[in-house]
This record gives structure tokens, sequence and C-alpha cells, in this order.
């Protein structure tokens, strides 16, 4: 019984002192268990705006400690053949982590909100069947009009969702190291 005992609070005390190493400080690299390797999918259609979005990840993510090296890039026409390509490439093995990069804007208001909505709840599916965390910048304004003004918002709008889902996905990465570790060790 004190050996159970005694287990027990050496588990917790490993738990507590790997939920304490889980607190990171914003801009610091994040030290993952083992390298990641992230697919990035991105739609061809306003290919201008949607490339922010790209650069942006790119960067924020080899800061938080996925290098370029380790992000794989595919282009695809449109919005609507992202989940294919993701559920393909999460069945490879080959990623942990795949993010998707689409401005949906074309068609009448009712058309690209259902689009944008078919997309990201496709993509919900294959992360809930292959257990390969998908994420989305697939975006669709109310309003969206051709010009200089709107195309320089959007282009930083995009940008800012980069940095937004390479966060998301690092963190969601470590998270998921944590976990399998705790996992590993019979640790709740």
């Amino acid at each position: 019984m004190n050996q159970i005992s005694n287990d027990l609070v050496s588990n917790q005390a490993v738990s507590n002192q790997a939920a304490s190493s889980q607190i990171v400080s914003p801009g610091e690299p994040l030290r993952f268990a083992k390298p990641h390797r992230v697919a990035f999918i991105q739609s061809s259609w306003h290919r201008e705006i949607v490339e922010s979005c790209r650069h942006a990840f790119l960067q924020e993510a080899a800061v938080l400690g996925i290098p370029e090296t380790q992000v794989g890039l595919f282009e695809v026409p449109g919005a609507y053949e992202i989940p294919l390509h993701a559920q393909l490439l999460a069945k490879t093995g080959r990623y942990t982590a795949i993010v998707a990069a689409a401005l949906v804007v074309d068609g009448g208001i009712y058309r690209h909100e259902f689009v944008a909505s078919t997309v990201v709840n496709a993509l919900m599916q294959v992360q809930l069947q292959t257990e390969v965390p998908i994420f989305s910048a697939v975006l669709t304004p109310q309003q969206f009009h051709e010009h200089a003004a709107h195309v320089d918002f959007f282009r930083q709008h995009f940008a800012t969702k980069g940095q937004e889902v390479a966060q998301a996905c690092a963190r969601t990465l470590y998270s998921l190291d944590y976990l399998g570790s705790q996992v590993a060790a019979g640790i709740d």
C-alpha cells in the first residue's frame, strides 16, 4: 500500500513538473519533444492576399521552433479542394499538423459562406478521423471588392492570421507532445 502511495506522489510530482515546464513566454521558441513537420495548404485564388498568410506563418513558426525546412507547401486551385488534400497528407503520416489558408469571396453572399463553412467542417472531420491537428485560416469576408484598399486591408489581415495560426499550431503541437508523454507515463 505504501508503494502505491509513493508511486502516486512520484507521478504527481512528475505531472506538476511537466505542467510547470509547459509555461513559455511569448516569443520564445518552444522545446518540442520531437521534431514536427507541418503541411501548409493554400488556395491559389487571391494568391497575392493568401501568400501574406503563408509568409507570416513561416516567419512566426520559425520563431516558435518550427523551421521553414520542416514546412511542406502545397497549393490547390480553390478552397473547396483543401479538405481532400489535407486528408491525403494526414494519411501519409509525414505531417504532425496541417494548416489551410484561403480567401473565399466569389459568388453571392450565400455561396461563399457555404463554401467556407463546408471547407471548415470538412477539415474538422479530417482532423477527428486522422488525429492530425488541422488549423484553418480559411476566411470569408462580408464584403470584398478588388480595389487597392480592400486588397491591402486583407493582405495585412491575412498576415495577422498567419501569425495567429502559427502560434496556435506550435502551441497545440507542444501541448500534444506533453499530453503524449503523460499518456505514455500513465499520468492523468
